[in-house]
């Protein structure tokens, strides 16, 4: 390896592709038990839009009064502010503008979007030394692995917390209050409406003042403010959603240890595990119409999420 251990920058591989896997193994798409992503399978209900949330401009009150349930669902800490955005990927895509090039660590395997945003905008990916940034997944994705206070050792650290819903007490939200620290959140994962598209970075004023202004006028959608804006001022939703998750990746632990695989990390929204032969298991899987997810640095590692419903029984059968 290089003296400065400068990472390879992954190519951006993501869960679904359903359809493509239509095309290879049969059946239409709704035939198919999509488990290749960590998105909640029954997500929060979306009821209640008004005529106005899809023909007027989003209303700069409205986008307010979302930031502040953000606020107290998450328990931004004062002195630090919130920015809704169409999706965490937009703000992934933002943060490497924030400071000029130079490294940023990003300790493989992880969500490879960042490596592509900071690469792409002329920064050098490192997995370990010092550098300029850093980015944290935490929990990390796909293994699961939680960071500590410590490691957010960066001038610009970015922690990406798009799936610490399922364990709110591990957040790492009140380092936002220090400079450089930038905390992000999706709506898509917890809450299952990955659609919607809308994310939050939570950081000190200035750092949201910057970004505000790279993502330009009205950055969430009249009907992502209202959702959002409902969903996060429902605790007990949450709490609910939070045990009927780790009931569920039990269960998926049981089913898939029962049949040789090895657990190796996860979260309660998607679990990993060591195989044999994870493209004979995706194989195996796919004759049943069951998609799974695969990484390009591993032959025998395998990533589920979550069934639900009958889900439950197809994902028995193909296995």
């Amino acid at each position: 390896m290089p003296a400065d251990h400068q990472a390879p920058v992954p190519v951006r591989d993501h869960g679904g592709g359903v359809d493509a896997a239509a095309a290879r193994w049969g059946g239409s798409r709704g035939d198919w038990l999509d488990l290749s992503t960590g998105i909640n399978p029954r997500p929060y209900p979306v009821t209640g839009f008004a005529p106005t949330d899809w023909t007027a401009l989003p209303d700069a009150r409205a986008q307010a009064r979302l930031e502040a349930a953000a606020r107290s669902f998450w328990r931004v800490p004062e002195g630090t502010g919130v920015l809704a955005a169409h999706g965490a990927s937009a703000l992934i895509a933002r943060m490497p503008g924030l400071a000029a090039p130079g490294r940023v660590r990003i300790e493989g395997p992880t969500y490879n979007e960042h490596a592509a945003a900071f690469a792409g905008q002329g920064w050098t990916v490192v997995s370990e030394g010092p550098a300029q940034a850093r980015v944290l997944v935490h929990p990390n994705n796909p293994d699961g692995r939680l960071w500590a206070e410590s490691d957010a050792d960066a001038a610009l650290t970015v922690i990406d917390e798009s799936f610490c819903d399922v364990t709110p007490a591990k957040t790492l939200v009140h380092l936002a209050e220090r400079p450089g620290v930038v905390v992000l959140k999706s709506f898509g994962k917890f809450w299952g409406l990955a659609g919607l598209r809308l994310g939050f970075a939570i950081a000190r004023p200035e750092t949201l003042a910057r970004m505000a202004e790279m993502l330009g006028p009205w950055p969430v959608s009249g009907p992502a403010l209202r959702v959002g804006a409902a969903a996060l001022a429902n605790p007990a939703w949450a709490e609910d959603t939070r045990a009927r998750l780790a009931q569920d990746a039990a269960r998926l632990d049981r089913m898939m240890t029962a049949k040789g695989a090895e657990l190796a990390g996860g979260t309660d929204l998607f679990r990993l595990y060591r195989v044999d032969d994870a493209a004979g298991w995706q194989d195996r899987l796919a004759r049943g119409q069951v998609w799974t997810r695969i990484f390009p640095w591993s032959r025998e590692h395998i990533r589920l999420g979550l069934a639900d419903g009958e889900g439950w029984a197809q994902l028995d059968a193909a296995l």
